[in-house]
């Protein structure tokens, strides 16, 4: 399982939508489909409840010395 951190703008986007914690797991762990954007995310969808949910990640590396 992935270590999930939530931001400020991503937080009130799932409260806004009604998106759980529990959903983005799921679509992060087990998406039907994933592209890359420009910037170097990654875009993963889900079909759940026949809407497509989508979830943006940023990949943050921490190298311990």
């Amino acid at each position: 399982m992935k270590i999930i951190k939530y931001c400020r703008h991503a937080r009130k986007r799932m409260k806004e939508r009604n998106v759980t914690e529990e959903e983005v797991n799921f679509v992060v762990n087990q998406a039907d489909y994933l592209e890359h954007d420009v910037k170097g995310r990654k875009n993963a969808y889900k079909l759940i409840n026949e809407r497509f949910t989508r979830v943006t990640l940023k990949k943050k590396t921490i190298t311990l010395l």
